[in-house]
């Protein structure tokens, strides 16, 4: 059996606060993560009508930095993506932002995460516009993500684009070049680059980042310099297939945290053993951390109060997205979504959950059903020793 982040947080998290700060929002995480599904957010009694066995079941924090709690907002996410997706292949990108930049993301998160996201959206839509590539209006999802396997910094963001777009005149525009290809990477990335390094100085002139460790001008300089001569990444994946396959891509990217529960194997002699991905074709290895350091890491994904983390562009755009979608399936000559497919996957949701929380696992016929309520508790719950130290402000 796996170890947990709660446990984690538990042995390592009132260490890691000895010698460090810690910010509002991340000890909101701590505090979610280690009251998940225990008796501080209460529950309640189920028990089996047909053999008398009674159990205890606790509410789920819900928080989105929670790895307990994301599998059930993954699938609910993705069935609800599946009246979106349109008849045609789908590619995946990756754009990513060099390391150069990670320091003045740790002061500066929410411009940075923001800006980020901006110019991606920024350039796959002035590609798109351009008549040599597509000349439509496209459809993409962004979801960003700030780690590595072993949850050190790596802003980067997925992208997954419709293979084709809506001209003015309301006909489904298929790439240029190839039904599979969108467009180069080398010239996205040259025009990526350009656009975050405008966005970077126009911030820099209008004093949006004070706290810059780049802020003084030959440092900023120096630090332009490299950013012009190091490799503004854009990778672009084998396109996708049938829906299937896109609900799969977008549902595994959605909702995955820094780190999930099935990854950490262990505490041992101070250290978190984490299963990292060893090589592309999908074997691991194992790895050791010192506690508070993965303590350390993984807070600094914590993401900043209310930032939108998943964005929709062009015909998914919220603003108009139905009638842009309802328009790209009378030019694909796609009906409506087929409601048979959609109540299958709602009643198969439905029976899943069923079978999760109702049969007796006791007796394997009855049904467990609730009779009674258990209010929060803060004295029953697990003790919180990351959380007693005082509040210092950011980490260092």
């Amino acid at each position: 059996m796996s170890t947990t982040l709660a446990q984690v947080f538990e042995a390592f998290g009132g260490e890691y606060l000895d010698a460090h700060g810690i910010s509002g929002p991340q000890a909101k995480v701590m505090r979610a993560v280690l009251d998940c599904r225990t008796p501080a957010l209460g529950g309640q009694v189920l028990e089996c009508d047909n053999c008398g066995h009674r159990q205890y079941t606790f509410h789920s924090c819900r928080n989105r930095h929670c790895p307990a709690c994301q599998a059930r907002a993954k699938d609910e996410w993705a069935r609800r993506r599946i009246a979106e997706l349109l008849p045609v292949p789908y590619a995946h990108l990756v754009f990513t932002l060099p390391h150069e930049l990670n320091g003045l993301a740790g002061f500066h998160a929410q411009w940075a995460y923001d800006t980020l996201m901006r110019c991606v959206a920024a350039t796959l839509n002035e590609f798109a516009a351009n008549p040599r590539w597509l000349g439509a209006e496209p459809a993409f999802t962004l979801v960003l993500h700030t780690w590595t396997q072993d949850l050190r910094l790596h802003l980067h963001v997925h992208v997954l684009m419709a293979c084709g777009g809506l001209d003015a005149d309301g006909e489904w525009v298929g790439p240029k070049r190839n039904p599979r290809f969108l467009f180069p990477v080398h010239a996205l990335s040259k025009v990526f680059r350009a656009k975050f390094l405008d966005a970077l100085d126009a911030a820099h002139r209008a004093g949006l980042i004070p706290d810059d460790p780049a802020a003084d001008p030959k440092d900023y300089a120096g630090r332009r310099r490299k950013l012009l001569k190091c490799d503004w990444v854009v990778y672009a994946k084998t396109p996708l297939g049938g829906p299937a396959e896109v609900l799969e891509y977008l549902s595994r990217y959605t909702h995955r945290t820094a780190v999930s529960n099935e990854r950490i194997l262990a505490i041992r002699d101070g250290f978190v053993l984490l299963r990292v991905r060893a090589d592309e074709s999908g074997g691991k290895r194992v790895i050791r951390i010192p506690g508070p350091v993965f303590v350390k890491r993984f807070l600094q994904h914590v993401l900043p109060p209310g930032f939108k983390r998943i964005r929709h562009y062009g015909l998914l755009s919220p603003a108009h997205k139905r009638d842009r979608l309802a328009a790209a399936r009378i030019a694909l000559k796609q009906p409506e979504p087929s409601k048979t497919a959609l109540e299958a996957a709602e009643g198969f949701m439905r029976r899943v959950a069923q079978k999760e929380i109702s049969q007796c696992p006791c007796c394997g016929h009855g049904v467990l059903r609730v009779v009674a309520d258990l209010l929060p508790s803060r004295a029953a719950a697990r003790p919180h020793p990351a959380l007693n130290p005082p509040c210092r402000g950011p980490p260092q």
